[in-house]
C-alpha cells in the first residue's frame, strides 16, 4: 500500500477530483441560493489556507533543494551544461507555445462572432474609459450643455466602478517594468537581502542565491562540504515530510479553493458577464484548447521522441497529481513539492536534476501563460475590430516570450505581463477587465500545462544526462 492510498483504498487523485467536484457543486448551490457571503467568510478561508501552506513549504523548499542539487554536481562543467539545456529547451517550449495559441485564435476567430454592435459599444467604452479621467474633469456646465455626454460619463463611472482599482494597479506595475532599463531584470535577480527576497517571494533571487551558495559549496575541504551537505539535505528532507502532512488533508483544502473561487468570479457582475458571456465562452474554448494541445499531446510527443523507454502514458501518469494540485492552487511554484515527487518517484529523474531544473522551470518557464496571453491579445483585438498584422503578431511572439521569463508564478500574474503585451502592438490595455470574470479559471489550466512543461524539460535534461531511471 502506497501513500497515496487510504485505509479504504481510494487514492489520492481520486480525492482531490471529487472535492474539485464538490466544490463546483457547492458553489452553484450558493450562487443559486445566496449563500455566497457564507461561503466567503466559512469555506474560502479554508482554500486559503491551503495555498499558504503550499508557499510556506515551497520557498524553503526550493532554497534548500537547489542548494543539494548544485553542491552534489560536484563538475561546474556539468553544472554549466544543465543550466544551458535547461534555459534552452524551456525558451524553446514557450516560443512554440505562443505560436500554437496565435495559430489557433487566427482559425477560429472567438472574437468575431459577438454582435456587431455589442462591439462597436464596448469599443468605444473602452476608448473613452481610457480618456476618463479628462471627460470627468469637464466642469457641470459643459456637461449640462451636453446632456449626451454627461449620460456616458455616467455610464463609465458605474460601469468602471468594479474595475477600476484593479485595473490601474495593473497598469501602475505595468508602467514601472516598462520604465526599467535594458539590464534592469539582470540588475533585479541579485538580492540585496535574501531574507527580504524569501519573505517577498522572490524565486529568481532565492534561485541566484541559492547557486551562488551551491557553487561555494563544491569549493569547501571535503570535511566541510559534507557537514554543509548533509545539513542541507536534512532541512530538505524535513520540508518533503511537511508535503506529505498537507498532502493529506488535500481534498478539503481543495473543496474549499474551488467553491470560494468559484462564487468570486460569479458574483463579481452578473449583468456585465452575461452581455459578454458569448465571446468570454468562445474565447475561453479557444484557450482551453490550446492549452489542451500543449499538455496532452505536444509535451507527451516529446517525451515518446527524445526519450527512451518513457511512453506517452506512463509520462501523463507519472504528472497526474501534479496537473490536479496545479489545477487546484493556480501557481507553479505552490505546486513544485508535488511536482518534484511526481517526477522523482513516478518518472524515474534523479533528485539531483529535479532539485536543479524543475524550481528554475516554476520561475520562468509560463508556456501555459504566453499562449493565453497570445490567444487573449487577438481575441481582444478582433473583438474590438482591430486586425494586427503578421508583422505585430510576431511582435506578441517575442514579447510574450520574453515577458513569460519574469512572470510571478502565482495566480493570475500573466495579467499584468499581458498590459505590457496589449501596448507592444498598441491595444489599449485597459481592455484586460473584459477577460477578468473567467480568468481564475483558466488560470488554473494555464498553470497545468506549466507545470507539465516543467516536468517535461526535466525529464529531459536528466535524460541527456543520464539521471532518468524510467
Amino acid at each position: 500500500m502506497t501513500k497515496e492510498t487510504t485505509s479504504k483504498g481510494l487514492a489520492l487523485h481520486w480525492q482531490v477530483i471529487i472535492g474539485l467536484l464538490l466544490g463546483v457543486g457547492y458553489a452553484w448551490m450558493s450562487v443559486q441560493f445566496g449563500w455566497n457571503e457564507f461561503t466567503l467568510n466559512w469555506i474560502q478561508p479554508f482554500g486559503d489556507i491551503f495555498i499558504n501552506l503550499l508557499k510556506l513549504i515551497a520557498v524553503p523548499l526550493v532554497l534548500f533543494s537547489i542548494i543539494s542539487g548544485v553542491a552534489s554536481l560536484g563538475d561546474m562543467k556539468k553544472l554549466g551544461r544543465m543550466g544551458i539545456k535547461t534555459l534552452a529547451i524551456y525558451l524553446t517550449t514557450t516560443m512554440f507555445a505562443v505560436i500554437v495559441g496565435l495559430f489557433l485564435v487566427n482559425l477560429f476567430k472567438p472574437g468575431e462572432h459577438a454582435s456587431e454592435s455589442l462591439r462597436e459599444t464596448n469599443r468605444l467604452r473602452y476608448e473613452v474609459w481610457r480618456d476618463a479621467n479628462d471627460i470627468i474633469r469637464l466642469d457641470d456646465v459643459n456637461l449640462s450643455l451636453n446632456p449626451e455626454l454627461a449620460a456616458q460619463v455616467e455610464e463609465i463611472r458605474n460601469e468602471t466602478a468594479v474595475h477600476n482599482d484593479w485595473v490601474s494597479d495593473k497598469l501602475t506595475k505595468a508602467d514601472k517594468t516598462k520604465a526599467s532599463g535594458p539590464l534592469q531584470p539582470l540588475v533585479d535577480v541579485v538580492p540585496k537581502n535574501i531574507f527580504q527576497s524569501l519573505s517577498d517571494m522572490q524565486m529568481l533571487q532565492i534561485i541566484f542565491f541559492a547557486i551562488f551558495f551551491g557553487v561555494v559549496v563544491t569549493g569547501l575541504k571535503s570535511e566541510q562540504k559534507g557537514t554543509v551537505i548533509r545539513a542541507v539535505d536534512a532541512m530538505n528532507e524535513v520540508f518533503v515530510q511537511m508535503v506529505w502532512v498537507v498532502m493529506k488533508a488535500m481534498p478539503v483544502f481543495v473543496f474549499a479553493l474551488m467553491a470560494g473561487q468559484i462564487v468570486k468570479a460569479a458574483g463579481s457582475d452578473p449583468e456585465h458577464f452575461q452581455q459578454l458571456l458569448t465571446f468570454l465562452l468562445r474565447y475561453s474554448a479557444v484557450v482551453i484548447l490550446g492549452l489542451g494541445i500543449m499538455a496532452f499531446l505536444v509535451y507527451p510527443t516529446i517525451i515518446a521522441l527524445f526519450v527512451k523507454k518513457m511512453t506517452w502514458r506512463k509520462f501523463m501518469s507519472g504528472m497526474r497529481d501534479a496537473q490536479i494540485t496545479a489545477f487546484s492552487t493556480s501557481s507553479s511554484v505552490a505546486t513544485l513539492p508535488v511536482t518534484m515527487k511526481c517526477v522523482e518517484e513516478k518518472l524515474g529523474v534523479s533528485e539531483r536534476s529535479s532539485s536543479f531544473v524543475l524550481p528554475i522551470g516554476a520561475t520562468v518557464n509560463m508556456d501555459g501563460t504566453s499562449l493565453y496571453q497570445a490567444i487573449a491579445v487577438v481575441a481582444l483585438a478582433q473583438f474590438h475590430m482591430v486586425d494586427l498584422s503578421i508583422a505585430q503578431q510576431m511582435v506578441i511572439v517575442l514579447t510574450a516570450t520574453l515577458a513569460s521569463i519574469g512572470a510571478a508564478a502565482v495566480p493570475s500574474a500573466g495579467l499584468v505581463l499581458m498590459i505590457i503585451v496589449l501596448e507592444s502592438v498598441g491595444l489599449n490595455p485597459a481592455w484586460i477587465a473584459l477577460i477578468f470574470p473567467v480568468d481564475r479559471i483558466l488560470d488554473m489550466c494555464r498553470t497545468v500545462v506549466n507545470v507539465t512543461g516543467d516536468g517535461t524539460v526535466c525529464t529531459l535534461v536528466a535524460s541527456s544526462e543520464g539521471e532518468l531511471n524510467a
